[in-house]
């Protein structure tokens, strides 16, 4: 389950996506069955036109066909993917098709709503696009007229899909292989808003009408007290509250609470749609005049604006019997409606560090 994020900033990385690792290490394993040297690197051609070469860790033969494997590198996405060891093995087979199966640390899907059905191993659309692409190619340029058994498997796989919200889709027994442009943009975290839109989707698929978008474990635990949610209710959003008010234009869903820590909510109140200190900052100008609205008075105002943290500013506050936090999420609550499609019954709920409700506005009966 996802902490609550800080909010210092730390430098930036990009790097590629696991379908993209899955492509090139098929690729490799791939070209093996058809007697080509085994090579140190392989290159492929990811779906918006880049050639993107990538080192190898493994490439041989195997009883079971061929092998590759390579290292992801995710840069500072924060996927716990990262380093993760990818791997393909590929063998042929008579039919002119590519059929997909889920190694050791790779997801089978187990719920409606993905975009892949149950029973499939957690591959997503485009990456298994990708495969096929390079490996007809291949086939094409060898005279090939059979097909391809892709098995994809990522080491300690089990392990790293208990830290990501693959339990909560239903997608058991490791990881997905994830990717749109094989890309991973700095601090994109793609793979996480992937996750968050498929949590969304699989809780409409099975009738789930009340969600609850949260920063972390402890916004979590603090809505669980005040609702009887299923766990498939509950979007680990982290600091992605766009994705998740974005989304809710193409998937319905009837009631939504927004939870997290005062600060990121103040964020929100101030316009922000992305949590996290690399992209917006906690304005103690703006918390101020807010606590003016209030009641605050001159003194109260700037010591809220000398204050080190967001907390700082709101127990000066609370104090003064300012409703500080309350107010915040009201104005927080403004920015989601001016998003969110009308139906959509919406509360925001501010916790302080200690995981208790500080500030609410809206209601979701």
């Amino acid at each position: 389950m996802r902490e609550e994020t800080a909010e210092t900033k730390q430098p930036l990385r990009h790097g590629y996506t696991t379908g993209a690792c899955a492509t090139v290490t098929s690729l490799a394993a791939a070209r093996l069955l058809f007697s080509l040297p085994a090579t140190k690197q392989c290159s492929i051609t990811l779906p918006k036109g880049q050639h993107v070469e990538f080192e190898l860790q493994d490439c041989r033969l195997t009883a079971q066909g061929a092998m590759a494997s390579t290292i992801k590198d995710a840069g500072d996405d924060p996927d716990v993917t990262h380093q993760a060891l990818i791997i393909s093995t590929v063998a042929l087979i008579p039919e002119k098709t590519i059929r997909f199966y889920a190694g050791k640390g790779v997801g089978t899907v187990t719920r409606s709503g993905l975009s892949i059905p149950p029973h499939q191993p957690a591959i997503n659309p485009i990456p298994r696009l990708m495969i096929q692409q390079h490996l007809e190619q291949l086939a094409t340029a060898q005279g090939y007229e059979g097909g391809f058994a892709v098995t994809i498997s990522i080491k300690n796989g089990e392990k790293l899909a208990l830290k990501t919200m693959n339990p909560r889709l239903g997608i058991v027994g490791g990881l997905s292989i994830l990717g749109t442009t094989g890309i991973v943009r700095p601090f994109s975290c793609s793979a996480y808003i992937a996750s968050i839109h498929q949590g969304i989707e699989v809780a409409h698929a099975n009738n789930i009408q009340h969600i609850a978008a949260c920063t972390g474990s402890s916004s979590e635990a603090m809505i669980l007290t005040h609702y009887d949610l299923p766990e498939m209710a509950l979007i680990e959003m982290g600091d992605f509250v766009g994705a998740v008010l974005k989304h809710l234009k193409k998937v319905p869903i009837a009631r939504l609470s927004v939870v997290g820590g005062f600060g990121k909510i103040s964020k929100l109140a101030a316009g922000h749609l992305d949590l996290h200190s690399r992209k917006s900052t906690i304005d103690l100008v703006f918390l101020a005049s807010v606590a003016k609205e209030q009641g605050a008075d001159n003194e109260l105002q700037q010591r809220i604006k000398q204050s080190n943290t967001s907390v700082e500013a709101l127990t000066y506050c609370q104090q003064k019997n300012i409703k500080l936090a309350d107010a915040i999420c009201h104005l927080a609550l403004k920015k989601i409606k001016n998003i969110v499609p009308q139906a959509v019954c919406c509360e925001v709920w501010a916790i302080n560090r200690a995981g208790e409700a500080v500030g609410r506005a809206g209601q979701v009966m």
